[in-house]
């Protein structure tokens, strides 16, 4: 999933929850007895992440639940008293992903294993600049400007970190720098993995991350190549701001919570609503996750990517997600009786 266009997202907080410029999204209201699993959620959980974001809704339906959010109620008697469960584009199922935060190897400087750069935004950057394809920038179109944050050790690392949007990156003397997506060069973004699968390089079953990780390491002589096939590229920022035990920042500029928040299309989903998934496939999961980020691979009404969390394991779990299902809005009752009649 890419992790991207996180300034223009911010954008959608003004939007009213409707799919702008495309033919008008159906809703439909469902009670909560519909919600398969709803009673046996940590809503309190739910609630703790709709608290980070709540306030920088715009709509004003919004501005007095938050404020009673805050006075921190019985979560699950909260939901159910204040917002109505809507469905968009009713009858369409859904399809989830997953995400997570890599933690990369690295070093402040170009030296033995630590030679692959991670580049803060360039001041002059202009878009879709041909001397910066991913492919310049790997042959060395930003060298010597200053840039470079950290240096990692391994390319398709720091590809995947692209992809993801954020991460971390534990230095050589044991300190930890945190980035987060920046902006990006332009160019449109095409799938690596996608690429080696038509190559026959590798099949569908070994396009996850850890099956790319593989292919590199037994073809070094094509892998950076095969990267360079998405011309798309990622600057950071480093991030100060976070504590070691919380989340990176979503769109909102808020931190994410593991297994609480995920990205969706703004131009369907308020960002900062809780919202109800209905996963099936391995992993099922019934639970109460709140609208927090965005994605460009994410797209449509029903169409989510979850946070999984930091690390390796978070990223196998995200690796592994591509299941259907189903993702409910809870809509404050006063604009859930404006746009959905009664299911």
């Amino acid at each position: 999933m890419i992790r991207a266009a996180r300034i223009l997202a911010l954008l959608a907080l003004a939007l009213p929850l409707a799919n702008a410029g495309q033919s008008a999204p159906r809703y439909r209201a469902v009670p909560y007895a519909q919600l398969l699993g709803w009673s046996g959620d940590n809503h309190q959980e739910a609630l703790d992440s709709f608290l980070k974001s709540c306030m920088d809704i715009k709509a004003k339906e919004w501005k007095p639940l938050c404020r009673m959010a805050e006075t921190r109620p019985h979560a699950k008697t909260f939901f159910e008293t204040f917002f109505t469960p809507v469905e968009v584009r009713p009858g369409t199922e859904a399809l989830f992903t997953g995400y997570y935060e890599p933690v990369l190897n690295g070093s402040l400087y170009k030296v033995g294993p630590y030679q692959y750069p991670i580049y803060e935004k360039p001041a002059d950057l202009t878009p879709k600049d041909p001397n910066l394809t991913r492919a310049a920038i790997s042959a060395g179109a930003l060298r010597y400007k200053g840039l470079e944050i950290a240096y990692v050790d391994d390319p398709v690392e720091a590809y995947f970190l692209h992809i993801q949007g954020s991460g971390r990156i534990r230095l050589t003397n044991g300190n930890v720098v945190r980035v987060g997506y920046a902006a990006e060069n332009g160019h449109v973004y095409r799938s690596a993995p996608r690429e080696l699968i038509r190559m026959g390089e590798v099949t569908p079953d070994q396009a996850s991350i850890e099956g790319i990780k593989a292919w590199a390491k037994a073809n070094p002589d094509k892998a950076q190549a095969a990267l360079d096939f998405n011309a798309s590229y990622v600057f950071f920022r480093k991030v100060e701001t976070l504590t070691e035990d919380s989340g990176p920042y979503g769109a909102l500029e808020r931190p994410i919570t593991p297994l609480r928040s995920i990205a969706v299309d703004p131009r369907h989903v308020q960002l900062g609503a809780p919202v109800w998934i209905e996963k099936g496939g391995r992993n099922a999961m019934r639970r109460l996750m709140v609208a927090q980020d965005v994605g460009s691979a994410i797209k449509g009404p029903q169409r989510a990517d979850i946070f999984f969390g930091t690390g390796a394991h978070a990223g196998k779990l995200a690796g592994e997600t591509r299941n259907g299902g189903r993702m409910v809005v809870l809509m404050p009752n006063a604009l859930a009786l404006r746009l959905a009649p009664e299911g």
